[in-house]
């Protein structure tokens, strides 16, 4: 198999806190080939922007990569220096945000927003107006040459996230980390944000990760999946797979949360019982153990990503085994 785009080995972040250094990210371990969608899930708290971050380069002032590599297409990127990744970012990685009214300037037309990151990769200012007026295009975007001197307010929310989408692909990066771009969109709109990536994907030759914690668009737009727990990484699955027979307790809880599309029972959804463990006070063993009801005594000790098939997962016990 052709080396990925993008390779993630054993990733470890630390955040300096009131209550001491927190593993936020103890771990984790990734390829992402050309042309493929890497679906990273889990709940709120459990490392998926912070890993998103680790690898972009973006990291908050308080934390840091203490360990593990990061390497694209090739090139170990952890260890450079702010300097030696400036001309990486947005040029070889790509990010998407959330919200695109935080993160879009107010005051700024869009098309200048996105030309701006293009002149600070060395085009000039003619390049970078058309390629500009090029990408609003490519991502569907009526009218480019309207749409770009237009503020953002005056675009909706879906337009809004085109234009991210357009801003990261305009430099032509080989990789796109998507963080939660579709979480404030209603569900058509939803639908045209993951179409429109998978075409990118297509036309690309583009590695993506799209991190989220809507299993239902990862059903629709990923080929793998990374669960994460806790800062680690507790199933690694092909999607397929993932759906059909999940190979971990916390996988299983998540897949059973999701109410049922057809049928008359309407009952009360699943849960996955207790709550999420605070970083700062993780339990010993299996950080998921508090939770589990498949919890036996192996799991004082923590379990590392096991053969399953199709799938890794971090669990002592094998499905059959399941109570």
């Amino acid at each position: 198999m052709a080396e990925p785009l993008l390779r993630v080995r054993d990733l470890q972040t630390h955040f300096d806190t009131k209550a001491g250094l927190v593993k936020a990210v103890d771990g984790v371990s990734f390829d992402v080939h050309e042309g493929e969608i890497l679906g990273l899930v889990g709940e709120s708290g459990s490392g998926k922007s912070l890993t998103a971050l680790s690898v972009a380069g973006l990291l908050p002032d308080t934390a840091w990569i203490t360990a593990g590599e990061v390497c694209v297409e090739g090139r170990e990127v952890a260890g450079l220096t702010e300097a030696e990744r400036r001309p990486l970012r947005g040029a070889v990685v790509g990010m998407v945000y959330q919200d695109p009214m935080t993160s879009l300037n107010p005051l700024m037309r869009v098309g200048r927003q996105i030309a701006e990151g293009l002149t600070a990769h060395g085009w000039t200012s003619a390049d970078a107006t058309e390629r500009t007026l090029e990408v609003l295009a490519e991502v569907g975007m009526p009218s480019p040459r309207r749409v770009a001197r237009s503020f953002p307010h005056q675009l909706s929310g879906g337009m809004r996230q085109r234009v991210l989408i357009a801003s990261a692909l305009a430099p032509r990066p080989r990789v796109l980390i998507a963080d939660e771009p579709t979480t404030a969109l209603d569900v058509t709109i939803q639908r045209q944000i993951v179409d429109l990536v998978r075409r990118l994907r297509d036309e690309y030759g583009l590695a993506v990760v799209w991190i989220t914690h809507d299993l239902g668009v990862v059903a629709r737009i990923a080929d793998r999946v990374a669960v994460m727990y806790a800062g680690r990484v507790v199933e690694y699955a092909d999607t397929r797979a993932l759906f059909a027979a999940p190979q971990h307790p916390y996988s299983d809880g998540l897949l059973r949360s999701i109410p049922p599309m057809r049928g008359d029972d309407r009952g009360p959804l699943p849960q996955i019982g207790g709550v999420p463990v605070v970083p700062s006070r993780l339990p010993g063993g299996c950080p998921f153990g508090p939770r589990c009801a498949q919890r036996v005594e192996e799991c004082d000790d923590e379990p590392p990503l096991l053969d399953r098939g199709d799938s890794r997962a971090a669990c002592w016990v094998p499905r059959e085994r399941w109570r």
